[in-house]
């Protein structure tokens, strides 16, 4: 019989020391066939060899156990982090016999307790708990899963490991029984105990692999650490998912995530750090949390490094007045009094909470804070968080969408975030030049300064970040502040606007803004009537008849990436006067931000294609089921433009696809259908192909030219449900970072 006791190494120590399988014999293997593996598999399993391990391992052997991932892939990381498949199949038998002969599970506890009792010693995986018994001066366990409290615990156990004392820890355990006639003895006795969690790695070891990946490959390997599939993710989306990470590398860090149910903004804080701990945001206490001034025990903030509020929306919930002034206090000055005397911590502060409403809904009617219980709805407490995800960029977590590529153990990785919260990275980007705006304020910067540093940590741990790497993460974190601060205002006006962006070496000024402003910049710039929460806003004018911004907000703040709509259409050739009433045709650049929504065909491309006889579509990348559906659409949109009785030539100059002949087979039999398709409305469909192609354009005989950075294809990934908006409309798709440049030649 396997015996747990094989599971109770530290791990991998560091990048380079192969793990070493001691598990014999069994074929148990994964569920399904073994998936490709990629380069960035190879490489990750070549440079951090016995710490990385294939993620969908973590399902294959989970079965009914109730057990975080991070205990399971500890396991896991023991037996097998490899990349060959016989050793994989080996450990997943093991991890398995481990779990059935150890695990605890609540409905087999009896069973549990009386193998104890009948072999006398005997290894469990269960939640440990333990409580100071005051009246005996004794430490004593409690054991979640078994249904086993008042078990004795050495002081140097506890000294040892404090956060048995708040929240419980997952530990692999030796339990004894004997029984003894006095009548308040415990027939249950600990032999040893130890914390599934890494107990050291080798810091020098992973900056040297991290050097060996690029910043892309880097990226893609912590999502799928986190466990999903960087393929279906944008870089925006990518960098979105790991900002949850930020507050397990960087002290102190506050930060909020609202957003739909559905799109994982617990699971990080439950399920990838023995560090964190997830609370229900109705179950705080300023004692469980802070300090009990009763007995003097520490809370949660004196002992995990991430406190996360799960649930922490909800404007009817009710929340202690005493214990959000006390949250205002610790999270302005990591500090919190216990009687006469005041203790620091190091804890980062986590909210996340469901939204209700669309995010154009809570710019009209009231702002981005809406969903909070009103207690907490106050500029005071909300100028302390550092940064606001938009968690309704996030997609909703679809089965598809985990990876089976390998990434980091989650303990690992754990560990590597804990150690580098000692370490400052909040002014790397003044070795590029960069600066913020001076009138910045100092609470703004500090806000700033944290998410920079955490994503830099991140993403850039061994500190060889270009330029452009440097600018994208500062561009991001001042984002992150400005959507905290932005709503602020509009709940209290007396408060001063800020210009949100940088400067660069030369002295050039780049704002900033947050995407939902340029996606809704009537509705964002609008003011609130002040004290209101939920209330209608005010849009009207102002008394003395200026136009209307957000709250002493300067106007450089919207950047000049602010894309609104493409003006509305005209028909008629490039050289013809607007019709009265009519705006004309937009000319020149714009650029479009990833995750942006209110895009699609019909407002930046149909307009300038109305009235034209002959189209001309250069795209090399027709090739994939998605990009033929985009031609589709475009076509679509041609056809409700046109004229039923006109007919209009479109020639298609694409490149031939790569990859063997089912493929090519495959584009030909696309292009075909989108062909028949359109002939139905008039339209026909020429199309070339060239292997010399590379710029992406639309070009019309009626003198319009259309510069495509990406071509057809900037759309992010959809689902194809018939009843998703986005599967219908691409107004409610979320699209890749693009530009279009606009030119009328001869106008």
């Amino acid at each position: 019989m396997s015996d747990v006791s094989e599971a109770a190494p530290a791990g991998p120590a560091g990048p380079g020391t192969a793990a070493a399988p001691e598990a014999a014999g069994g074929a148990g293997g994964t569920d399904g066939a073994a998936p490709v593996r990629s380069a960035l598999d190879l490489k990750a399993n070549r440079l951090f060899a016995g710490a990385v391990v294939r993620k969908d391992l973590v399902k294959a052997v989970k079965g009914n156990a109730i057990v975080p991932s991070y205990v399971l892939e500890y396991l896991l990381g023991q037996y097998a982090a490899s990349d060959d498949e016989a050793t994989i199949r080996a450990g997943i038998d093991t991890v398995r016999r481990i779990l059935a002969d150890h695990y605890v599970h609540r409905n087999q506890s009896e069973l549990v307790k009386s193998t104890i009792r009948e072999r006398g010693r005997h290894r469990i995986i269960d939640r440990v708990t333990v409580t100071l018994n005051e009246k005996d001066d004794v430490y004593e366990a409690e054991f979640a899963n078994l249904g086993v409290k008042g078990v004795p615990v050495e002081p140097a156990t506890v000294k040892a490991h404090p956060k048995l004392l708040v929240g419980g820890v997952w530990c692999i355990c030796d339990i004894e029984y004997f029984h003894s006639s006095e009548l308040r003895a415990v027939p249950w006795i600990l032999g040893s105990l130890k914390p599934i969690q890494l107990s050291n790695f080798d810091v020098d070891g992973y900056l040297a692999a991290r050097r060996e990946f690029t910043t892309d490959e880097w990226i893609d390997l912590l999502v799928q650490s986190v466990g999903f599939d960087p393929a279906l993710f944008g870089k925006r989306a990518k960098l979105l998912q790991l900002a949850r990470l930020v507050p397990f590398a960087e002290r102190n860090y506050n930060l909020v995530e609202l957003g739909p149910k559905g799109t994982g903004k617990s699971h990080v804080f439950s399920e990838f750090s023995p560090h964190g701990m997830l609370v229900s945001g109705g179950e705080v206490t300023v004692p469980k949390l802070f300090v009990n001034n009763a007995n003097g025990r520490l809370g949660l903030v004196g002992y995990w490094d991430v406190v996360a509020f799960d649930e922490f929306a909800g404007r009817r919930k009710r929340a202690d007045r005493a214990l959000v002034d006390i949250l205002k206090n610790y999270m302005a000055n990591k500090s919190f009094s216990r009687g006469v005397e005041t203790l620091g911590a190091e804890a980062s502060m986590v909210f996340v909470g469901n939204t209700s409403h669309t995010v154009p809904y809570m710019l009209k009617h009231s702002d981005l804070f809406d969903e909070l219980p009103e207690s907490y709805h106050d500029s005071a407490y909300l100028d302390r968080l550092h940064c606001y995800l938009p968690g309704w960029e996030v997609d909703t977590i679809r089965g598809e969408m985990f990876s089976r590529g390998y990434g980091f153990v989650v303990d690992y990785i754990a560990e590597v975030l804990k150690s580098m919260r000692s370490q400052d990275f909040s002014d790397r980007y003044l070795r590029h030049g960069l600066s913020l705006s001076p009138d910045i304020s100092t609470r703004d910067r500090d806000g700033v300064h944290k998410t920079f540093s955490g994503m830099m940590k991140i993403l850039h741990p061994h500190g060889d970040a270009s330029l452009r790497e440097t600018e994208e993460i500062l561009r991001f974190a001042i984002e992150g502040r400005k959507r905290v601060k932005d709503q602020i205002l509009r709940i209290d006006p007396t408060m001063p606007g800020v210009r949100f962006g940088y400067l660069d070496g030369d002295g050039s000024w780049h704002p900033v803004s947050t995407l939902e402003e340029d996606e809704y910049p009537a509705y964002y710039h609008s003011r609130r009537r002040a004290g209101s929460h939920g209330g209608p806003a005010d849009t009207g004018g102002s008394a003395d008849g200026e136009a209307e911004g957000t709250a002493g907000e300067p106007e450089a703040t919207a950047g000049p990436e602010a894309a609104a709509a493409v003006p509305p259409a005209r028909n008629g050739s490039p050289g013809e006067p607007a019709p009265h009433g009519e705006a004309p045709l937009f000319e020149g650049h714009r650029e479009f931000q990833e995750n942006q929504r209110g895009v699609s065909f019909g407002t930046l491309l149909v307009p300038y294609l109305r009235g034209a006889g002959r189209i001309t579509v250069t795209d090399p990348y027709i090739r994939q089921f998605h990009q033929a559906r985009n031609l589709m659409e475009l076509l679509e949109g041609i056809a409700t433009a046109k004229d039923a009785a006109d007919e209009v030539e479109v020639a298609l100059v694409t490149s031939e696809s790569t990859g063997g002949e089912e493929k090519v087979r495959k584009q030909l039999e696309f292009l075909l259908k989108v062909r028949e398709g359109a002939a139905a409305a008039g339209i026909r469909l020429e199309v070339s192909f060239s292997g010399t192609i590379h710029d992406r354009s639309v070009v019309t005989d009626t003198g319009w030219r259309i510069l495509l950075g990406r071509g057809l294809d900037i759309f992010q990934y959809i689902t194809g449900d018939a009843f998703d908006l986005a599967t219908r409309l691409q107004e409610y798709r979320q699209v890749r970072a693009f530009g279009v440049t606009y030119i009328r030649d001869g106008g």
